[in-house]
């Protein structure tokens, strides 16, 4: 195989008309979540003035995306996905047109708000881990890590523009335009919905695996335990954000060395969108990589390095370096993860298994950031930072040491059974 940098693999989007009719929705509802996201936090600010009311967002927004998405993984492995994903998409929209007639009403209850925020967060929730078995069964094996580099590439450049297009729209036209966009968005989503096959899972018959849908929980979990391969790579997941999340740590490096200047602030989130939407661009390089283990296991640890060098960091150039590179890092370990999980996930355990890595990233960043929050206060930002960092890479280190069939694990070949599931992504016993 060629070693010369390759750009974005768009294979998936020029052969799949389904995988492109997703990507574009999906596409179209990320940009519309985040504008709503900040159209959110601003109106929760007018309304209470609080940094209590604005932090009781991550409560509305986490807790039913937590609790839910273990529901939508039992969900998917006992129903059509396609199904699933449509009705809670369409839930979403409905959330999104009574979003806008609250803010056109002049809403002045925050309650109100905060329910609104976790139905949407319910039913993105429920529809997480069947919308994340879709690019392994619309592509082949070869592909699938090129379709989530694509989706990941579409989720940065919305956190690039959705923000300073919600303060334009805001601004200019009120919260309820802000969340008429969304509402617009997540249209085309449901539009983008229509075209897909049906989607039930396999091994819809009797035996083992129909009865471990009957005990979904059990099944679901089971599988993570037996194979070191899933395990593994969302331990590397959990190692990475759960010691070296830095988000909570960037108004208090920013007071500390940059004097609080709220631009500096907004451009340390925008460093890391920026690495990770270039490493995105140039991901084509490691869709390509047959070696997704250890691709993962370098990037995590290459995270947990960078914001320990944000830590030490004191020029404002070297600063926005680290950050750049932990958000390449990122990207590339959230590509290699997702099609490492999809790939060796028997289809009938995919939606509970894709429910755990859900909760997963949701989770994981969250104590995180509470952590080095909670250690920063007590020790300072730049001693969080440095010791979060290099123990998320020594963690990841550890994972590496002991689970070898990460460390060997290579992306299966293009070839896939009938029905476009890839062979090799089926081990031969398949009732954990």
């Amino acid at each position: 195989m060629s070693r010369r940098i390759r750009l974005l693999d768009l294979r998936p989007l020029r052969g799949s008309r389904p995988f492109r009719d997703l990507w574009i929705g999906t596409s179209a509802s990320q940009l519309g979540a985040q504008i709503t996201t900040v159209a959110v936090l601003a109106q929760v600010w007018e309304l209470t003035g609080s940094p209590v009311g604005t932090g009781a967002i991550g409560l509305a927004v986490g807790v039913p995306m937590m609790v839910f998405g273990l529901v939508g993984g039992a969900l998917a492995d006992a129903v059509d996905r396609r199904a699933v994903v449509r009705a809670t998409t369409v839930g979403q929209l409905l959330v999104a047109a009574g979003l806008c007639a609250q803010a056109a009403t002049d809403n002045r209850n925050v309650l109100v708000l905060f329910a609104l925020v976790a139905l949407s967060s319910t039913c993105s929730g429920l529809g997480a881990a069947a919308r994340r078995t879709f690019p392994v069964r619309l592509l082949p094996a070869d592909q699938v890590a090129a379709g989530i580099a694509l989706s990941n590439v579409s989720f940065q450049a919305a956190m690039l523009v959705g923000p300073a297009l919600a303060g334009v729209i805001i601004a200019h036209w009120g919260f309820s335009a802000a969340y008429a966009a969304q509402a617009g968005a997540v249209a085309l989503a449901v539009l983008s919905l229509l075209r897909l096959p049906a989607m039930r899972p396999e091994g819809a018959g009797g035996g083992d695996e129909a009865r471990s849908r009957r005990r979904p929980e059990r099944g679901g979990w089971r599988i993570l335990r037996t194979k070191p391969t899933l395990w593994g790579s969302l331990a590397t997941d959990l190692s990475a954000t759960l010691l070296a999340m830095p988000i909570a740590l960037f108004p208090l490096v920013n007071e500390v060395r940059f004097d609080g200047d709220p631009q500096t602030l907004g451009l340390f989130l925008t460093a890391v969108a920026v690495g990770g939407i270039t490493a995105g661009l140039f991901s084509g390089t490691v869709t390509r990589w047959h070696r997704a283990g250890a691709v993962q296991l370098t990037a995590a640890g290459v995270w947990g390095l960078a914001l320990a060098g944000f830590g030490l960091a004191a020029p404002l150039w070297l600063v926005f370096g680290c950050l750049a590179v932990a958000g390449a890092a990122d990207t590339v370990s959230v590509i290699t993860r997702g099609a490492l999980v999809q790939l060796e996930t028997p289809d009938a355990y995919r939606g509970r298994v894709s429910s755990a890595e859900h909760v997963i990233g949701v989770a994981g960043p969250e104590l995180g950031n509470f952590r080095g929050g909670l250690l920063a206060s007590v020790t300072s930002a730049p001693f969080a930072l440095v010791t979060g960092g290099l123990s998320a890479a020594l963690a990841v280190a550890v994972v590496a040491a002991a689970n070898k069939p990460l460390r060997a694990y290579r992306t299966p070949s293009a070839e896939a059974s009938p029905d476009g599931v890839p062979d090799q992504a089926v081990p031969a016993a398949t009732s954990p």
